[in-house]
């Protein structure tokens, strides 16, 4: 365990066709269910997406497979997804270091139709759909990984904690699969739900202006964390005031006492929201250190760092 300390339909497609230029194709989460509608309304602004009512994965296939699959996970406080901030480049490079990519489109929590779960939901189903095809995607079925990013790091601590609670009715054989990541990255994590933790915009999008202790409990990811709960690499800038380098040391306090393999990196600077890293700040390390945990931890066995 380490710590080091060291960012109208015309539009809809054109802004598609630049944000997921390098993705192969997507894949709908819930085709012939109830889920999904059949007008969506997504909207668009600044590269970042909302009211998704048709959730679907991006997926980026390598040129040279290293059969590791990561799952990319934008944050916005579960208001907005910023795709072009967060997941689009991450993913972007991270197919051309090898893995097969998923980048998730998911439904927010009370917007249109939408209830608090829906983004779990969405999550625990990409995560079987992915395992479900790891045959046709040649990953390896066992190396299934879910990358977060502020709000999207709170997506993807909960389903790293609670893969095994069923957010969602049961709809078919792929919702048989199991749900658990092999290993997660949390990206400046929104991760507790409680104070004084409490004042972030995902606590307000969840919570509204209720303060339910147990629905708190249950979505402070630190509070879930169990032996069974996979490896997690964090990453978090000690000047971060959107969400407060607190929570990756919650998460830390949390993952040591049931003995799970971490490692976690606090730079000194660099706020919120660099994605890929903030220029001139220790937070553009963090790609090429997340590559190196991988191989430290012997998930990924061939190195494809200087390969395109």
């Amino acid at each position: 365990m380490n710590i080091h300390y060291t960012l109208c339909g015309f539009l809809l497609i054109l802004f598609f066709s630049q944000q997921t230029k390098a993705a192969t194709f997507t894949l709908p989460l819930w085709t012939n269910t109830s889920i999904t509608t059949q007008n969506p309304n997504t909207v668009i602004k600044h590269g970042a997406v909302s009211h998704i009512n048709s959730p679907y994965l991006n997926v980026y296939t390598p040129k040279y497979n290293n059969h590791v699959a990561v799952m990319t996970i934008s944050g916005g406080g579960y208001a907005r997804e910023e795709l072009a901030k967060e997941s689009t480049p991450t993913s972007e490079f991270l197919q051309q270091h090898g893995f097969t990519v998923f980048e998730l489109v998911y439904r927010l929590p009370n917007q249109d139709a939408n209830d608090t779960l829906a983004p779990f939901q969405d999550g625990q189903r990409a995560i079987r759909i992915i395992r479900a095809q790891a045959e046709r995607f040649n990953i390896d079925p066992e190396k299934i990984g879910v990358l977060g990013f502020s709000a999207g790091g709170h997506l993807a601590g909960m389903l790293a904690t609670q893969w095994s609670h069923q957010f969602s009715t049961l709809h078919d054989s792929i919702d048989q699969v199991s749900a658990q990541p092999n290993f997660v990255a949390l990206l400046y994590p929104v991760i507790s739900m409680q104070a004084p933790l409490d004042h972030t915009h995902a606590y307000k999008s969840l919570m509204g202006k209720n303060h339910d202790s147990v629905k708190q409990a249950f979505f402070s990811v630190n509070l879930q964390v169990n032996q069974h709960t996979p490896p997690i690499f964090l990453a978090h800038a000690l000047d971060d005031r959107i969400a407060p380098v607190q929570h990756s040391l919650d998460m830390q306090i949390a993952l040591d006492k049931n003995k799970i393999p971490y490692e976690l990196h606090l730079f000194k600077n660099g706020g919120h929201g660099w994605g890929l890293g903030k220029a001139n700040t220790e937070t553009t390390q963090w790609p090429t250190l997340f590559l190196t945990w991988l191989q430290n931890m012997k998930i990924v066995e061939t190195d494809y760092s200087n390969k395109k």
